[in-house]
């Protein structure tokens, strides 16, 4: 990330930019700061819509230009300006990871998601495989937040019992025998 780089994307001069920022760790806080998590209302809607919905907004993050680039500068600078990292982390990490955790002990206590669930984990696996998909594919499908949720947390509408071997299951009994 050069100065000339970003005024130029910017429109603007590299001297506009140093009036306004003293220095590259001022510019990338105010770019930290200018990217925003969208919060869903506090405990509305059913917890795996609000779940999606956390996962969909972070998607729309990534797609703006040079935000994956800007972790890495951030994680490339960390021990030169770990001030940075820590800006990233407190304004964007940490409420982001705390949406969708609660989203998914929502599922839990409503028996969505199994009990055992480690939300901690859960949320790790699927803010995790949207780096995955972009390092392996160079970008992130539309629908990536959708397909990574539902690995987590199957829809019902979508749950099959799979065959065992190629054969097809058979009817379970019902309550009436």
């Amino acid at each position: 990330m050069s100065l000339a780089s970003v005024a130029r994307d910017a429109g603007t001069t590299v001297p506009s930019l140093r009036r306004r920022y003293r220095d590259k760790s001022m510019l990338a806080a105010a770019v930290v700061d200018s990217i925003r998590v969208e919060a869903p209302q506090e405990g509305s809607g059913p917890p795996r819509d609000r779940a999606l919905a956390v996962l969909e907004n972070f998607g729309r993050n990534l797609e703006r230009p040079h935000s994956i680039a800007l972790l890495g500068t951030l994680l490339a600078e960390e021990h030169r300006t770990p001030e940075l990292l820590a800006r990233f982390r407190s304004r964007l990490v940490r409420p982001r990871r705390r949406l969708l955790a609660e989203a998914l002990e929502a599922g839990v206590r409503a028996g969505e998601l199994a009990p055992p669930t480690d939300t901690d984990v859960a949320v790790n696996l699927l803010i995790g495989s949207f780096y995955a998909i972009y390092v392996s594919q160079g970008q992130i499908p539309q629908d990536w937040p959708r397909l990574a949720l539902d690995v987590i947390w199957p829809r019902i509408d979508r749950v099959r019992r799979p065959a065992s071997h190629g054969v097809a299951p058979t009817a379970r009994p019902t309550a009436r025998g």
